[in-house]
């Protein structure tokens, strides 16, 4: 990985944001990583028309990390209003299974945290994470994220997603990035 780059994503890299994100959270290419739904959630996470709304909407972006010509993660940032506070709001944080625990998802995190600052010059990070998935809070702990102790029922999507278990719920974590 000694070509690593980091941009901005526009509406022509839609479909392979698409493919990457389904990849890791869904499905059997989802389980080869450390970071699967799929025994928790059915269906796809995302697809074009989401992302290409997302990569078109003021104040938000999706950072793409890049392996020479090939993407190997991306995450999508939000720029949101915490407490009259400027932050941003992190999700789709993806790293392609295959790849992960070789610090990719570090450098993507710490390259996602350098563009908000950079780019909207906010304070802090925010983030939803399912509650039971604790192996993956426990990353964003040791990257610095705080639970906050907030607590919201999980989003249902029947045209994309469905729990496969009752009850889940996200969990709010944050990071002063200032």
């Amino acid at each position: 990985m000694s070509n690593i780059i980091f941009r901005i994503a526009n509406t022509a890299d839609a479909p392979a944001i698409v493919a990457l994100v389904n990849t890791a959270y869904r499905g059997e290419s989802s389980r080869v990583g450390w970071t699967t739904e799929a025994d928790l959630i059915d269906g796809v996470r995302t697809h074009d028309a989401e992302i290409i709304e997302l990569i078109e909407t003021a104040g938000s972006m999706n950072l793409l990390c890049l392996d020479g010509d090939t993407l190997v993660g991306t995450v999508h940032l939000q720029r949101v209003s915490e407490n009259h506070v400027g932050a941003a709001f992190l999700s789709m944080f993806a790293v392609n299974p295959y790849l992960q625990a070789k610090g990719i998802g570090k450098q993507l995190m710490a390259a996602a945290e350098s563009a908000v600052v950079r780019e909207w010059g906010v304070a802090k990070m925010l983030m939803d994470v399912i509650t039971v998935r604790t192996e993956l809070i426990a990353f964003y702990q040791r990257r610095g994220y705080a639970l906050t102790g907030k607590l919201k029922p999980f989003p249902v999507s029947p045209e994309l997603w469905m729990p496969k278990a009752d009850g889940l719920q996200l969990a709010r974590l944050e990071k002063s990035l200032i």
